[in-house]
């Protein structure tokens, strides 16, 4: 996955909100000041937690009260949020365009170093008040080549922001040995994500190598790298699942497609949840394009509403 860098913007209060001349909305204020009197989100369906990764979002405005706003415009009431939102939030450096990742990193790595968790306890307060949950967080603070120091700080700020677990994409078997040490010492879950070279053993190194390694399953790469389904791996890994991630696609390293339009069997995977009563959540992670006309907010509904339809 590509992460956009995208400017921040002051979110603008509402139009009600606007008429009695409070032209800004305070961060802290925001959840309560948008949603008023409204219902608050509520994506369980049938005992199923749908959830979405804000990385859903890339192709808009992705501060952390934007993802909220469209958190709840989308009815989705608990998210794995990727790391930008967050650490801009609690007021990370800025990478200067003209300024090396190899540059920046040390930078970086003394802030996460030594920032405090009022901030990220902040957002999590903000997302909470407004029915939202963040029960995961991806944030890119836990390579090879990230401190120790870092990689506490990711377990420190997400226990902050309320998750039980962080996810990361799969690394080599020593940087999950190191992980789950560290894992280990904070007891909280790490969920290894895996695109196309996922395979029905691919995690079982790490899985031995700290009972607080987990798998970030990707049921779309999954069927489309190994051309079959992800259901029997969920059985027999159910218990060592942090969070799924929900996408269609096509079968022999295929497109992603829009729900319904691949090989992945997406009700059939929630159908098992649901029979099962799994207590992971079902995260969906749109990355097909995007129609003409249409947006992320609009395609997330569409997941939504699959999902509610294949529940059933």
């Amino acid at each position: 996955m590509k992460k956009q860098n995208i400017s921040r913007r002051q979110f603008i209060g509402t139009g009600a909100i606007a008429a009695t001349g409070m032209l800004f909305l305070s961060k802290t204020s925001f959840a309560a000041s948008f949603l008023g009197a409204a219902n608050k989100p509520n994506s369980v369906i049938n005992g199923v937690q749908i959830g979405v990764i804000t990385y859903s979002f890339r192709s808009m405005p992705t501060t952390a009260e934007d993802l909220l706003k469209y958190c709840i415009d989308c009815n989705i009431n608990a998210i794995e949020l990727m790391g930008d939102a967050a650490e801009d939030y609690a007021g990370a450096p800025k990478r200067a365009a003209s300024q090396s990742k190899a540059d920046f990193a040390p930078k970086m790595a003394e802030w996460r170093a030594g920032v405090a968790m009022d901030k990220f306890k902040e957002l999590r307060k903000m997302y909470n008040d407004a029915g939202v949950s963040i029960y995961a967080w991806k944030p890119n603070a836990l390579g090879a080549t990230n401190t120790d120091a870092e990689i506490e700080y990711a377990f420190n700020a997400g226990k902050a922001l309320g998750c039980n677990h962080v996810t990361v994409e799969l690394p080599n078997e020593a940087q999950t040995k190191r992980l789950g040490d560290l894992a280990t010492k904070h007891k909280m879950m790490l969920g290894y994500h895996a695109h196309t070279q996922a395979t029905p053993t691919l995690w079982d190194t790490a899985l031995s190598q700290s009972k607080y390694n987990g798998i970030n399953l990707d049921i779309g790469h999954y069927a489309s790298g190994t051309s079959s389904s992800p259901i029997p791996f969920m059985e027999k890994y159910h218990d060592r699942i942090t969070s799924i991630h929900v996408k269609d696609r096509k079968f022999h390293d295929g497109p992603n497609a829009p729900w319904g339009g691949g090989d992945t069997p997406i009700k059939e995977a929630l159908q098992l949840m649901k029979k099962n009563k799994y207590k992971f959540p079902a995260t969906i992670e749109l990355e097909y394009n995007i129609p003409a006309g249409s947006d992320a907010v609009a395609e997330v509904k569409k997941c939504r509403a699959y999902a509610v339809d294949a529940l059933k």
